[in-house]
């Protein structure tokens, strides 16, 4: 299992996926995006986004903390159902937080109803006032569109952590199929009580 550059040609299969899922597709661009590979079967397991948002606002300003111009964002981060709790994920976060440490972001948000599951990462939640505006204005979308109760967290990059037992499942992964439900009689509206199962010649 790795995690890679999502290609242009998977674009179809992101935007499918995030709908799906009811996550955030604004502003969508393929090459935004990392997927999580298995090298067996080549299957995609999970995804998620880095967004680099401006930070100057409409009279040119900078909003953003320390004078930066840019935001970091991580967000639309999803795994498949046959992959999850294998620490896929977890790997998703990682190669995101890995890319903005590159690209020379100290600092990355994520506006998320899901808190614990980040904080497992190092992300501690903030007070909505001391988001940049790009990212307050994005809250408010994202509360009215898609998750009612998100909120604000951040990560100082150098401070991300992946717990051992997340990078151990990771490790040996394999997708999970659930069972095929039993025919029983009833779904083929036989009742089991009365029929006879002999052919009917009359």
């Amino acid at each position: 299992m790795y995690v890679r550059d999502a290609k242009n040609r998977e674009e179809v299969w992101l935007l499918d996926h995030i709908e799906a899922m009811g996550l955030d597709e604004q502003a969508f661009r393929s090459r935004d995006y990392v997927v999580a590979i298995d090298e067996a079967s080549n299957a995609k397991a999970g995804f998620g986004r880095i967004r680099i948002h401006k930070a100057s606002g409409d009279d040119g300003d900078s909003d953003s903390e320390g004078g930066d111009r840019e935001v970091c964002e991580l967000t639309s981060i999803g795994v498949l159902k046959g992959w999850r709790e294998q620490g896929v994920g977890a790997h998703v976060v990682e190669r995101l937080v890995r890319t903005a440490d590159s690209e020379g972001f100290e600092t990355a948000y994520a506006l998320t109803d899901e808190p614990n599951y980040l904080a497992q990462f190092g992300f501690e939640a903030i007070e909505e006032r001391d988001l940049p505006d790009v990212l307050a204005r994005r809250l408010a979308e994202k509360r009215d569109a898609l998750a009612p109760d998100a909120i604000p967290m951040r990560l100082r990059v150098a401070e991300f952590r992946m717990p051992e037992q997340l990078r151990e499942r990771f490790k040996v992964a394999a997708e999970t199929h659930e069972p095929e439900p039993e025919e029983t009689p009833e779904d083929f509206g036989i009742d089991t009580d009365s029929a006879t199962y002999k052919y009917d010649t009359g």
